[in-house]
């Protein structure tokens, strides 16, 4: 039952997952552009590589000839993939998955074009001429992103025409990859936001966790809490919705899916084929098991019977405010961990710049609590702690 399984970025999501994978007797490789990240510290083994170097990235899979290949990020020569699964590799959730989910435009067009799911409306551009013209299009306020990027990473809100020329460079040169193209979306007046955890397994049924719900500045995930509240008939939407697009894109394991709760309905955003930042809150036990576990429990083919709410929970962000080469220190942490029904998990990332998450703070109380109490009190938690 042992698998070799090759991590492909081994940030705090990747650590998670190699601490589960480890307590079920698994062999993890963690891979990284950079030494000693996080899952590398818990791993059998790292290697250090440039993952958009696709020789690069077939050396490592030729070195260590892998039963799965897990991809962690997004900045990774995904194409690839579809060579290794006709090597014979198993490719999490599928080289489909990951090439289509790694990219905005690809996951839109599939959404929106081909499933006919409800979405902003949005164009595309790859110079600043047509961008210009995209912006006038869709009107503003509008949301400019990157087609390749993470947790916010080259994202902005275009609120006034001055607001144009900066917005393309953010795009343009803060995302991942090597695509120039950006995604410019209309603005929805969404209500909330929630991340759909989604389980599509080998052998059984669809799953979905409790949902969500999550805030956001400068594009990144902040806080995030569950159960979150969203009416039974949206509920059941946004689940069609997750199983329509995890179905088209095949493959077993943990989704991402992230929509907007408006009057008007619900809103596909976007999509990750792998733990989501904002289901950091399941560490806080809010779920029978957390989303690291569900992951490698779909990937390794184990039945999974029922998803539970146990308790109710949030999370928040801890953040540096400073930027430095050398490892961090951490204060405070012992008035952090003297709040009753709380947690703290220190990520360990080698060094740190400004707004980076260093770690997360956790609280939780019986199902029915009130979530705003225990969302103040994580973020009281996490105001604690200071990175130097």
């Amino acid at each position: 039952m042992t698998k070799k399984i090759l991590l492909l970025g081994s940030g705090e999501l990747g650590k998670e997952f190699v601490i589960a994978a480890k307590r079920l007797g698994q062999y993890v490789i963690a891979v990284d552009s950079y030494n000693n990240a996080p899952a590398m510290q818990v791993a059998d083994e790292r290697e250090v590589i440039d993952m958009l170097n696709g020789e690069a990235l077939d050396a490592i899979v030729a070195k260590h000839k892998p039963d799965i290949i897990v991809p962690e990020i997004e900045a990774i020569r995904t194409e690839r993939f579809y060579d290794y699964e006709t090597q014979g590799y198993t490719v999490i959730p599928s080289a489909r998955a990951a090439n289509f989910t790694m990219n905005r435009k690809a996951i839109r067009d599939l959404a929106a074009k081909e499933l006919g799911l409800k979405t902003a409306p949005y164009l595309y551009a790859d110079n600043i001429e047509d961008f210009r013209k995209a912006v006038a299009n869709i009107g503003i306020p509008c949301v400019v992103k990157p087609l390749m990027s993470s947790s916010g990473k080259g994202q902005s809100i275009i609120k006034t025409n001055d607001d144009i020329n900066k917005a393309w460079e953010v795009a343009t040169t803060k995302g991942r990859g090597d695509y120039n193209e950006v995604i410019i979306e209309g603005f929805i007046n969404f209500n909330s936001e929630i991340t759909l955890l989604t389980v599509t397994q080998r052998i059984g049924i669809t799953l979905f966790c409790p949902p969500i719900g999550h805030r956001q500045e400068r594009g990144d995930y902040m806080e995030s809490w569950q159960p979150a509240h969203i009416s039974p008939e949206h509920l059941k939407e946004a689940e069609r919705m997750a199983k329509a697009v995890t179905d088209s894109l095949t493959g077993a394991g943990i989704w991402g899916v992230e929509f907007f709760l408006a009057d008007d309905g619900v809103y596909f955003s976007e999509l990750s084929p792998r733990p989501h930042d904002t289901g950091m809150v399941t560490l806080a036990g809010t779920q029978n098991f957390n989303e690291f576990e569900l992951h490698l429990r779909a990937i390794l083919g184990l039945p999974i019977h029922e998803i539970s709410i146990e308790r109710a929970g949030a999370s928040a962000v801890i953040l540096s405010a400073i930027e430095s080469f050398e490892p961090p220190k951490y204060s405070c942490i012992e008035a952090a961990a003297s709040f009753s029904k709380s947690d703290i998990r220190i990520f360990g990332k080698p060094f740190t710049r400004k707004h980076r998450r260093m770690g997360v703070a956790l609280s939780y109380d019986k199902v029915g609590t009130d979530i705003y109490e225990l969302r103040n009190k994580a973020k009281d938690i996490a105001d604690l702690i200071k990175v130097y």
